[in-house]
């Protein structure tokens, strides 16, 4: 059903805030820029914000899984809306996506987009924009998302080949690397499970017979092991959630990176940041010192800047522009 709203405070706001922004956010990468729509669309952007709002409103939860499934799809075949897809064996299917969520939100806003402006915004876009605003929905960022993607034509659930909750230090960034990003964006992005929650089963694992003498994952902080196992006894439902973010689930913000130096790290591979690699831990550390704080309050920089920079670089991994790809005039399925 479409959602009927007047759309011009929104309009005003989205016009304010696009007229300020971090001076480290590139206008546009490869083909895609910033404003793309401002003519085809003009709405475009504000339309998405709305829908976003309009869910965030009744369920909080919607913006860290919205921040996952823009990620989810960026890393399979580029930023091309792929994972959006319905079908036996479209990427959807694979493990790891099978508890992603907020497709009914980006279904919504394109709904309305085709209303208004029918065959003009792809389903990739609306993905990405719907990412920033989940973020600063949350507390977060928000900023400029370069635009300009079409969808691309091929969805396979063989080709999902995610970052793992068991991957070391060096499988990360690896894997980051094979995309075009580095060991600071590995980080900075990471920290984007400052919002959200991770099922039992992702990281159980870790607290009863992990080490070789039976015990624990030894780097989890003893206190929140005694937490954690209450949360997810042995034997208990795995598919229950827990907090990415100790104490902090629906706030963006730095304390993700303060729990990792506490040894409360909920993934094995969020852990391994502090615990396994110099280059990774040093830059933990950045984002919770006194620099970082000074850099963020006062000059910009620090966890903020390096998470809008990593952001705009993942959404632009591999994306479909010019005549390459379609609009899809529904997201969930190819055009005929």
């Amino acid at each position: 059903m479409m959602i009927n709203r007047h759309l011009l405070p929104l309009v005003v706001g989205i016009t304010l805030y696009l007229l300020v922004f971090p001076a480290t956010v590139q206008l546009g990468l490869g083909q895609t820029t910033v404003g793309f729509y401002r003519y085809s669309c003009p709405n475009a952007e504000a339309i998405v914000s709305d829908v976003v709002r309009f869910f965030y409103q009744n369920d909080r939860t919607i913006a860290p899984g919205l921040l996952r499934m823009h990620f989810h799809d960026c890393f399979v075949r580029g930023c091309d809306g792929s994972v959006l897809i319905d079908g036996s064996s479209s990427e959807k299917t694979a493990v790891p996506n099978l508890t992603l969520r907020g497709f009914e939100v980006i279904d919504d806003a394109k709904k309305e987009l085709e209303s208004i402006c029918p065959g003009v915004v792809s389903c990739s876009d609306i993905l990405a924009l719907a990412a920033r605003d989940s973020v600063y929905l949350t507390g977060g960022p928000r900023w400029n998302v370069p635009t300009g993607r079409r969808d691309g034509f091929v969805s396979s659930a063989s080709d999902v080949n995610l970052p793992s909750f068991t991957d070391s230090v060096d499988e990360q960034k690896r894997k980051f690397a094979d995309v075009g990003l580095n060991a600071r964006d590995l980080v900075a992005l990471l920290g984007g499970h400052t919002i959200g929650t991770a099922q039992c089963q992702t990281f159980s694992y870790r607290l009863y017979n992990f080490s070789p003498d039976g015990g624990p994952d030894p780097t989890i902080n003893p206190d929140y092991l005694e937490t954690l196992r209450n949360l997810c006894p042995l034997g208990g439902d795995g598919t229950k959630r827990v907090m990415l973010d100790d104490g902090s689930e629906f706030d963006f913000d730095r304390s993700y990176y303060y729990n990792l130096k506490k040894g409360k790290g909920l993934l094995e591979s969020d852990q391994k940041l502090w615990t396994e690699d110099r280059t990774t831990s040093n830059r933990v550390s950045s984002y919770t010192g006194l620099l970082s704080d000074l850099l963020g309050g006062l000059l910009g920089g620090g966890f903020e800047d390096d998470f809008i920079d990593g952001m705009v670089k993942m959404g632009n991994i591999g994306v479909n522009t010019g005549d390459s790809g379609e609009i899809r005039r529904v997201c969930w399925q190819f055009n005929d």
